[in-house]
């Protein structure tokens, strides 16, 4: 009874004075806002990039071709891009690498894809079919091309969902025939959307044919752009890099001490890294919004202060009514908690709005931090009992009688 009469009593001294409670509560709201909306936008960008790099394999190694320097002078200037990649290597990898699982070699190139007037410019990958298991990439209409057409060199295409827009309108194109360069391809499979990757690449704006279609009859090429490769086991992702270094340097007869021809990369690396990076940003942005609460309980401090010094009067009646010291310091402690949790939750409120807003006016995502807004509150609430303890303290000893002959 006595902590409810408590709480009612401290709701009509709150009402009582509302430029006072508002004061107090603004502190905390900004203080809860920013933390609830910083943190959910900085866990929705750490799923997001999450989820991309999850979605080109967790287990993936990239084999590409080294980007070559040229030595002018005393400076290093951009040269040509390797060209000592080959199938060969591939094949290497695959039969001599024990903890590899898949191989996928790839060339790609830029070129006009056309059908009937409708013309874009697109990126034309030639891969193998195992690409469909390193990259974890699905058709969701027709088919992928098999090994069989992979060997006979068939010109068939399957398209990402960006190309089918832009040649076919939307249209279902299984079965059309649309040319690449002057070379007509049949297509046969459209893959499921991926969005853009990390670097921000459209995933789905792309054309897969087969790998010796692309080398022999649209690029005239020998050799590959990258090796894609999926490992057996992923706590096993550094040991096959270190083995395919071993067998690409020899197999490219570098010397010792030499610079590498190509560039092993590992997926599980880049998720790593991404995940420490998007962890600590969102690390910082909750700090400042912790900052920013820390601030708001001070501001509690000072309100309630102001308050015991407007309200002496009033608690010398109470103490001359038969009130007791622990009566009044309870009377504030509860009165800077219910603004605490007022402020909490309002901050929580407005938090999940604003995350929302600049979400929308962004394209940044968001994952509402329901745990972090929980603990926010508690926290606003613990801040607030913390910062009320002086002012009730203050004011549970105050002397009756010169309290009441305050004006």
């Amino acid at each position: 009874m006595r902590y409810r009469l408590g709480i009612r009593t401290a709701l009509r001294a709150l009402r009582a004075h509302k430029v006072r409670t508002g004061l107090a509560l603004l502190g905390i709201v900004i203080g809860v806002a920013a933390v609830v909306a910083m943190v959910a936008i900085g866990q929705g960008t750490r799923a997001e990039v999450l989820r991309k790099v999850e979605s080109m394999g967790t287990d993936l190694l990239t084999v590409s071709a080294a980007q070559l320097r040229v030595i002018a002078g005393r400076q290093q200037q951009a040269g040509a891009v390797a060209i000592t990649l080959t199938e060969e290597d591939a094949q290497a990898i695959a039969e001599e690498v024990p903890s590899v699982a898949v191989v996928a070699p790839a060339q790609n190139q830029r070129l006009q894809a056309k059908f009937e007037d409708q013309i874009t410019t697109t990126s034309v990958v030639g891969t193998t079919p195992d690409y469909q298991t390193v990259r974890n990439v699905h058709p969701i209409a027709g088919e992928f091309f098999d090994e069989e057409q992979g060997r006979s060199s068939a010109r068939v295409a399957v398209l990402g969902q960006t190309v089918v827009l832009n040649l076919f309108a939307g249209a279902d194109p299984v079965g059309e025939t649309i040319r690449l360069g002057r070379v007509p391809f049949t297509v046969i499979g459209v893959l499921e959307p991926k969005g853009l990757d990390i670097s921000g690449k459209d995933q789905d704006d792309q054309i897969f044919i087969p790998l010796r279609t692309a080398l022999r009859r649209v690029f005239n090429l020998t050799y590959l752009s990258a090796i894609y490769v999926s490992a057996r086991e992923a706590d096993r992702m550094e040991a096959a890099a270190t083995a395919i270094t071993d067998l690409l340097r020899e197999r490219h007869r570098l010397r010792p001490g030499a610079a590498d021809d190509f560039v092993v990369q590992n997926q599980a690396a880049v998720l790593q890294a991404q995940a420490a990076v998007s962890g600590t940003f969102t690390l910082l942005l909750g700090s400042l919004g912790g900052v920013s609460l820390l601030v708001g309980g001070v501001g509690i401090l000072a309100i309630m202060l102001i308050s015991v010094r407007e309200r002496t009067r009033e608690i010398g009646i109470r103490r001359a009514l038969g009130a007791r010291r622990k009566d009044i310091l309870l009377q504030f402690l509860i009165e800077t908690s219910l603004l605490s949790v007022i402020g909490g939750v309002s901050g929580v409120v407005i938090g999940v709005a604003a995350g929302k807003v600049v979400s929308l006016a962004t394209g940044w995502p968001m994952l509402i931090p329901w745990v972090m807004a929980l603990v926010a509150v508690v926290f606003s609430a613990l801040l607030g009992f913390l910062f009320g303890v002086y002012p009730a303290r203050k004011a549970a000893a105050l002397d009756p009688i010169i309290a009441l002959r305050a004006r």
